[in-house]
């Protein structure tokens, strides 16, 4: 984890010690509802005191925002990438990287 730098990789949390995952389960679909609102509720808790960002790969769909602050200053650069190899954003699935508007002559 702290054998490269920052900007070496996508991830950029290097610097941190610890990763969270938060995970609710339920045999019964009917507390589908009750186990969400308890892992939104403890993520809300915990969240304050977190670097900030995630790692990608252990994301649901938090939105394009928790992706941005998980790439961190790297985010930029990757977009300007996706312009280039994926400027229709054709590999939108997941924790999408949209791609740079203008980075690439028409």
């Amino acid at each position: 984890m702290h054998d490269v730098g920052e900007a070496d990789t996508p991830f950029s949390y290097r610097d941190c010690n610890w990763a969270e995952v938060i995970v609710g389960v339920d045999p019964d679909p009917a507390n589908a509802g009750l186990i969400r609102d308890w892992t939104v509720d403890y993520w809300d808790a915990t969240h304050p005191y977190s670097a900030g960002g995630a790692y990608v790969n252990m994301m649901m769909d938090e939105g394009h925002e928790r992706v941005r602050a998980s790439y961190r200053e790297n985010y930029d650069r990757l977009a300007t990438a996706k312009a280039t190899y994926d400027p229709a954003n054709v590999f939108r699935v997941n924790q999408n990287i949209e791609p740079s508007v203008g980075a690439v002559d028409s």
